[in-house]
């Protein structure tokens, strides 16, 4: 029986008994984690084991640990990152920090049993960047956010974990903030091509991607690109890209219409997989409503990507934050 076409949170720190009924008859592909799911080491590779032994399979758990201010695990029991924007301007080897940052975050993630990371970012930094995507991008040059991006999928990956670049196809002239309203985008086609598009270009080799809840103009003035048939052929056709595309969370304020709605138009523009983070069971209901099995093409992208977990190579974890902390000490 094929997984069907969503990923759910949950609501604590442990599962209910109405959630694991909830999730068994649903199958959701994955599950996502958030600070609410979090206590300690322990506690959290108890709740990724109790998931797994839910499900009866080992499931994808996602959660956001970009590091800086997006970051899930954090003090006192994980280590705190500078914003991705401050480490690669402050740097002596931008690309080394980059790969060390990110090899370490998939070795803490690793340990607790979470397999994918909501990382890297493909966004460019531009003029009218909202302050809440800003200081987690990696800068404002093509080349430099693919090749930052790049090694940041590597480190996940070499870690064990499985990268989701986001945000498909490109955020960074959003002037809003997507959690609370729609960004709209009115760069021409061409501009869009040559900048915008143009990491995720240089990433198209990558296997889950998640959408922008924006309004790029030039594509579809009515639509987001989570919804917008017209921009998923872009993001397969133009782009290239052909791995597992997951919608950014589908309650976010940016998206019209209800829950249930929201979900039908995201799978029926051509995304693979439903987000729904909150973890809310009213929520999660409506969900599944609109929800069936996953296409024949989706199941194929996602286990594509699911065939990439490899243990983690071996490392130095203590050897790595120490290069990483000689890096970023500033040059006397």
């Amino acid at each position: 029986m094929a997984a069907s076409a969503i990923i759910f949170g949950t609501s604590g720190r442990s599962l209910t008994d109405d959630e694991r009924a909830f999730y068994r008859e649903a199958n959701p592909w994955g599950f996502i984690l958030f600070g609410r799911n979090v206590r300690n080491p322990a506690q959290l590779t108890a709740l990724t084991a109790d998931l797994r032994e839910t499900m009866g399979r080992n499931v994808p758990i996602l959660i956001d640990q970009e590091g800086g201010r997006v970051q899930r695990l954090g003090a006192p029991h994980w280590p705190e990152y500078l914003p991705a924007l401050t480490q690669m301007a402050r740097a002596r080897q931008p690309m080394r920090a980059q790969w060390i940052r990110n090899r370490l975050i998939a070795h803490d993630l690793h340990k607790v049993g979470i397999d994918v990371n909501c990382a890297p970012l493909g966004d460019l930094v531009e003029p009218g960047t909202h302050r809440v995507l800003l200081n987690r991008l990696y800068g404002s040059d093509v080349l430099v956010v693919t090749e930052a991006a790049k090694t940041a999928a590597e480190a996940l990956l070499d870690g064990g974990v499985l990268p989701v670049m986001k945000h498909m196809p490109g955020h960074g002239r959003a002037a809003v903030d997507s959690h609370l309203d729609l960004p709209r985008v009115s760069a021409s086609a061409e501009a869009l091509a040559a900048r915008d598009f143009a990491p995720f270009y240089g990433l198209r080799h990558l296997k889950m991607a998640m959408s922008a809840h924006v309004v790029y103009e030039a594509i579809d003035p009515d639509n987001p690109a989570t919804v917008s048939p017209a921009m998923l052929r872009v993001i397969r056709a133009q782009i290239g890209f052909d791995g597992l595309i997951m919608t950014d969370d589908i309650s976010m304020q940016a998206l019209s219409g209800s829950v249930d709605e929201r979900c039908a138009g995201a799978l029926a523009a051509g995304c693979d997989v439903i987000l729904h983070s909150n973890g809310i069971m009213s929520d999660m209901i409506a969900a599944m409503s609109a929800v069936g099995e996953m296409s024949t093409a989706a199941q194929r992208r996602g286990q594509a990507a699911l065939d990439q977990r490899r243990s983690p190579s071996i490392i130095d974890a203590e050897a790595l934050r120490a290069e990483l902390a000689e890096l970023l000490r500033p040059v006397e």
